[in-house]
């Protein structure tokens, strides 16, 4: 069963940082796209940053600048670092990965559990 455990969440002030991490618990034959999506309540999911497997990015406007996305292939790994975060960033972060178990199975996405960001003095 592939799951994908997330971590690094917390309540930090207006300004602060975070840096979210994301790992893939299994061992599988290739991860493709990872990124970190995040829901405000009352609010659709938006994706918040994407990493292709080679390591290009793109972000959401309102993140630019502020947070960085990155990848450790050789652990399974997405980060998010979470710069200048602002009250409006106040979400839950989910880790989402698109995962081929076997090299004779199609690609298929995966969602992590979710982990709580509350940025407020």
């Amino acid at each position: 069963q592939v799951q994908l455990v997330e971590s690094g969440g917390g309540l930090v002030q207006p300004g602060g940082s975070l840096r979210l991490s994301c790992v893939v618990s299994i061992s599988i034959f290739s991860i493709h796209d990872m990124g970190w999506y995040r829901q405000a309540p009352g609010k659709q999911r938006e994706l918040v940053a994407r990493i292709t497997s080679d390591g290009n990015t793109n972000y959401v406007d309102s993140v630019k600048g502020r947070f960085t996305i990155s990848r450790d292939n050789a652990k399974n790994t997405v980060y998010l670092q979470m710069n200048s975060l602002k009250p409006a960033d106040t979400a839950v972060y989910y880790c989402n990965a698109e995962i081929q178990r076997y090299w004779f199975e199609a690609q298929e996405g995966y969602w992590g559990q979710g982990t709580q960001v509350t940025v407020s003095s």
